[in-house]
């Protein structure tokens, strides 16, 4: 629970950093896309899970489509915005790859905290709660800005409510049902919805290698939610008799072999 928390306030300010220093297209590329693989990584080393060919396949996807979708974006933008410094850049990208790390320990967390029987709601609010704590002081050095007007305290409100709260309360859902780094690997889905909602809400265009990176996400999206094969049930069908049933067929035999 407590690293769970400490990854959760370390994520935002690690991820917005990255994004102020290195431009939003390089920020989210490296911060989104690295957290599968790093998702992967903690789950290898802390539950011995092995990395099926399916997940690695949906990855790729994902992380191709993401880059596809940065790239496009970032050709998209009007005029370019501001160069920035390769220092600024080199930091941004570090700063990316701590959030990315950061996600997918607070997905790992939250997920053995809802696998050994904690309620997802239960899990998420003490991991976030715990989390938003430990931004307090964060928001009283930085969020005098928030009370400026009531537009601000507003969106403020939103997004606590909307994309954060409601957000989570899904994705522990989501976290009772697959393991962290296939969660985090559909979330590769976010910059795609991001970039449909730019284009029709803003009006913003997206070239054409950005529709083809959302494509990509699709796809992965695709291989990791299609229902898994039935070859198991089959060879069994091919038998005749479910494993538990053969057991119990070959149990008598076992028992007529003398007893030492």
């Amino acid at each position: 629970m407590l690293l769970g928390a400490v990854a959760v306030a370390a994520y935002p300010l690690a991820f917005y950093s990255a994004m102020h220093l290195a431009e939003v297209a390089v920020g989210t590329m490296v911060s989104i896309g690295m957290a599968p693989p790093a998702s992967a990584v903690i789950e290898r080393v802390m539950d011995r899970r092995r990395l099926t060919r399916r997940w690695q396949l949906g990855a790729a996807l994902g992380l191709l489509g993401t880059l596809l979708l940065c790239a496009g974006q970032a050709a998209g933008a009007p005029g370019g915005g501001e160069r920035t410094s390769t220092a600024a850049t080199v930091l941004g990208v570090g700063l990316g790859l701590v959030a990315a790390t950061t996600y997918a320990l607070y997905s790992w967390a939250a997920h053995r905290l809802i696998t050994q029987g904690v309620a997802s709601r239960a899990a998420m609010g003490v991991v976030f709660g715990v989390g938003g704590l430990l931004l307090v002081p964060v928001l009283l050095v930085t969020g005098a800005p928030l009370l400026d007007s009531g537009s601000n305290v507003a969106v403020g409100a939103y997004m606590a409510l909307a994309p954060m709260f409601a957000g989570y309360v899904l994705f522990g859902w989501g976290l009772a049902h697959v393991p962290a780094s296939t969660a985090t690997t559909l979330s590769l889905l976010e910059p795609a919805v991001a970039a449909v909602l730019a284009v029709l809400v803003i009006g913003e265009r997206l070239p054409a290698v950005g529709w083809g990176g959302i494509a990509l996400v699709l796809a992965c999206l695709t291989v990791l939610t299609a229902p898994v094969g039935f070859s198991g049930r089959r060879r069994e069908r091919r038998d005749g008799v479910t494993p538990p049933r053969r057991a119990a067929v070959e149990q008598p035999v076992a028992r007529s072999d003398p007893a030492p």
